[in-house]
């Protein structure tokens, strides 16, 4: 079986909750789709159908009217894959920005951290976020857990996001599926919903 084989969701993922809703104000919060995560030196990756369902979910909330904001990140390391200025920093030209769309800068894995995105958020009346992006355990992780932790109704969804093997602690290289799986568990109930594309669609009538 090849990566692209792969079912990326995680077991238990409520795809078919009739009671999925999404509020007129549910953001959809992009984390660092940008093109220094197709450098090589990441690794194997699991999940490579994951910009297909973030350019489906970006479209169906596009034409929804509801809110988008696009989290980037900017590498402060002199070896760092988004350092500022290089072709890293860049989004994927598939699931980049429109004129219009917030943009939030961040420098560390949270995009609450030293960003103004919770101001945004709470100005703007939004209590529902969505979130999509790269890697599932490290930044959009870690701002799903800030995000439950400050309040917002906060969902996950589990395709449209994907991970790169990673070393274990015993030296063992754990396979980036084995990865994506473990931190999406990690966030079950505790700080998100995980939900799959296809019912998150549904839930916005595309």
């Amino acid at each position: 079986m090849t990566l692209a084989d792969e079912d990326v969701r995680v077991a238990g993922a409520e795809k078919a909750r009739p009671g999925l809703h999404l509020p007129r104000k549910a953001a959809l919060l992009v984390i660092d789709m940008q093109a220094g995560f197709d450098d090589p030196s990441w690794g194997r990756r699991n999940n490579p159908g994951a910009e297909d369902c973030v350019v489906r979910l970006l479209a169906a909330w596009r034409a929804s009217g509801r809110p988008i904001i696009h989290v980037h990140h900017t590498s402060l390391g002199a070896d760092g894959c988004f350092r500022a200025g290089t072709p890293g920093q860049v989004a994927k030209s598939e699931t980049g920005p429109r004129i219009g769309e917030a943009v939030v800068g961040k420098t560390v894995n949270s995009g609450f951290i030293g960003t103004g995105m919770e101001a945004m958020l709470r100005g703007d009346g939004i209590e529902t976020v969505v979130l999509v992006g790269l890697t599932t355990n490290h930044c959009v992780s870690t701002t799903a857990r800030m995000a439950g932790n400050l309040g917002f109704r906060t969902l996950v969804v589990s395709d449209a996001t994907a991970a790169f093997d990673r070393r274990a602690l015993d030296g063992s290289m754990r396979p980036a599926q084995e990865v994506h799986l473990a931190a999406l568990s990690d966030l079950k109930d505790e700080f998100a919903e995980i939900v799959d594309t296809a019912a998150v669609l549904r839930a916005l009538g595309a």
